[in-house]
């Protein structure tokens, strides 16, 4: 089931990475004389092993066939001059596109990565300027209109349950299902008014008024606070490196931006 549902998320992808990748392999296959590398199979059986599936001649058989059925189609699809369609031609263009990012992410990747100074540097500078804080666990409803959130503020004062509440008319999907937890976080994590508002409530209490921000209107409720543990440096080097690249990599943006003629 993982090859047949990579095979399909690759489908549209082949023709593009065909593209950046080499023809001069020997031939996979032909379909109605044209060839198709075999350089384009052993692309998707490399992503098949990174993913943990194994190289084996049944999955390299399975991957084969699965090309040709898509090289049938997509020959099909050409003599019916779909690719003509303006639709279809910007969907094309525009996977080419996201194909060839990502490709210079990853050059980009292989050639700053970060070294153990710059790792260790980066985690002193987050720890910094973490120390002494508190994280906080609070939830919240989202609401549209301060009307509606005064009106909730109001249900919950009269002994109405906060999570039923959220559950029920909260906006925000991501937390409503979970009575409108959100976990623990320091509360820099929080757009300004939101963290404002929850560094002020104790445990237990609920916002008087409703908090707007640019997603709509809070209820906010602490359900506690505690001090901030800062994970040990081998925790999160993979996130530091992370965090580094990122920054390198919209610097890098910022300058070819900068370089670039823009109308």
């Amino acid at each position: 089931m993982q090859l047949i549902k990579f095979l399909k998320l690759t489908a549209i992808f082949l023709p593009v990475l065909a593209v950046v990748t080499t023809t001069h392999a020997a031939p996979l296959a032909k379909v109605n004389g044209k060839t198709i590398p075999n350089s384009r199979l052993e692309l998707v059986m490399k992503n098949l092993v990174s993913q943990g599936q194994k190289d084996t001649p049944e999955t390299r058989k399975a991957i084969r066939e699965d090309l040709i059925k898509q090289e049938v189609l997509s020959q099909e699809a050409l003599r019916k001059k779909l690719d003509k369609d303006p639709d279809i031609s910007t969907q094309i263009m525009i996977t080419r596109q996201s194909v060839l990012i990502r490709a210079l992410q990853a050059d980009f990747i292989k050639k700053n990565d970060p070294s153990e100074k710059e790792l260790r540097d980066e985690y002193q500078a987050v720890s910094a300027a973490s120390m002494g804080d508190q994280e906080y666990n609070p939830s919240h409803i989202l609401i549209s209109t301060e009307a509606e959130a005064k009106d909730i503020i109001a249900k919950i004062k009269k002994g109405g349950k906060f999570e039923e509440i959220a559950k029920n008319r909260s906006t925000d999907d991501g937390s409503k299902n979970k009575g409108g937890e959100l976990g623990w976080s320091s509360a820099r994590s929080y757009a300004q008014p939101f963290a404002e508002a929850l560094v002020k409530l104790k445990t237990g209490e609920i916002t008087q008024e409703p908090v707007k921000s640019s997603y709509g209107w809070h209820v906010i409720r602490s359900n506690g606070m505690r001090p901030l543990k800062i994970p040990p440096f081998k925790e999160v080097k993979q996130k530091v490196q992370q965090r580094i690249l990122q920054q390198k990599f919209q610097a890098y943006l910022e300058k070819l931006k900068d370089k670039a003629k823009i109308e």
